[in-house]
């Protein structure tokens, strides 16, 4: 049976900025030093990465009585989620490195990111996309020159297949744990310190959607080399979000276990909506795990109906085109404020994608 996930969020266009065409083509040219090479890519990423949109929310906060909600738009990327982050700062270390092929497994937005920054890079790219998918992001991925793999099986499955060939043909493997977890901790790092230099603190929390745990674990970990270093006087409660009962971090949270257990894979259903949500593995699920619990925060299901209302609350309320499954922390955060009212702090939500 075709899975039809057509919910992916959208690119910009052009994906990066006029002005950095000269960049392009140096970081691309493989006449060029790799120093170069090197510079001219860094120069995107400077440019075109990270420093996205935080508002405050005063409808919402209208909306629900609570004080002091901002909103941190990751949708503003070049292919419109914080999957960029981490797709560029992989490529980054595959042209150090001296790779010429780049290999991920994907459901649509990472290959769109990884795709990008790959062709910004002059690097292969190879694709895994598990055959009873279809992403609107294929023609996306293929125009950004790479080469898709249809596998039999789960996104799971299609991660093992890229990793084998990755270790056979000697390409740089991008997925997710192994030796690329503190690459993409690193990258999303980031998020929490462009949030404090806004705030000049840590919010009392900070709530975002979960699936695999790699945003959430770097978030935190940015927050916690934040605190250490006196930045901040504290550090956020973490509070995840995800579709409901197809998480292995949240149910980890809601049945106390010590560690996350994998899903029965068959009981996991895509839908159009719940899909960049889903997994029974997460691959950095025990690291997210933990930064909910030494934060004293707290994870919750979130149904396609809510993530679908949510969306559309923020376009009314707040003029914002959201991904649905991108409201799954907003959700967590606020369903548990008409139960247990919050005090009026600051709140952080991370909107991961763009619609």
């Amino acid at each position: 049976m075709i899975q039809n996930i057509l919910d992916g969020a959208i690119s910009q266009f052009p994906p990066i900025a006029p002005e950095l065409d000269i960049q392009r083509q140096i970081a691309a040219d493989k006449t060029r030093s790799l120093e170069e090479r090197i510079e001219a890519f860094e120069d995107i990423i400077d440019s075109e990465i990270g420093d996205t949109n935080l508002t405050r929310a005063r409808n919402i906060e209208r909306e629900f009585g609570i004080r002091q909600i901002f909103l941190k738009f990751e949708g503003t990327t070049p292919t419109g989620t914080q999957k960029d982050r981490i797709a560029f700062a992989q490529v980054m270390d595959a042209l150090r490195r001296g790779y010429d092929t780049v290999t991920v497994a994907t459901c649509g937005n990472y290959g769109a990111a990884i795709s990008l920054a790959a062709s910004i890079a002059g690097i292969n790219c190879e694709i895994y996309i598990p055959e009873t998918y279809h992403t609107s992001r294929i023609k996306e991925i293929e125009g950004n020159g790479a080469n898709i793999i249809r596998v039999t099986g789960d996104y799971e499955n299609a991660v093992k297949v890229s990793q084998d060939n990755a270790d056979k043909k000697e390409y740089y493997d991008a997925n997710a744990g192994g030796d690329n977890t503190m690459i993409q901790f690193r990258a999303y790092a980031e998020i929490a310190n462009e949030i404090y230099d806004e705030l000049r603190d840590a919010p009392a929390v900070i709530a975002l959607p979960v699936s695999n745990g790699t945003t959430l674990a770097g978030i935190y970990k940015g927050f916690l080399s934040l605190y250490r270093r006196g930045k901040t006087s504290k550090i956020p409660r973490i509070v995840a979000g995800s579709s409901f009962g197809k998480n292995p971090i949240i149910q980890a949270f809601l049945k106390n276990l010590n560690t996350c257990e994998d899903l029965s894979p068959k009981k996991i259903h895509e839908t159009a909506v719940n899909e960049p949500l889903i997994n029974w593995r997460s691959i950095d699920g025990d690291y997210a795990l933990e930064a909910i619990r030494e934060t004293g925060g707290w994870g919750a299901y979130a149904t396609d109906k809510n993530m679908l209302f949510y969306s559309k609350l923020l376009r009314e309320k707040e003029g914002l085109s959201i991904l649905p499954a991108s409201t799954a922390g907003l959700i967590a955060l606020l369903e548990r404020h008409k139960t247990t009212p919050l005090p009026n702090d600051r709140y952080v939500i991370i909107l991961t994608g763009r619609k």
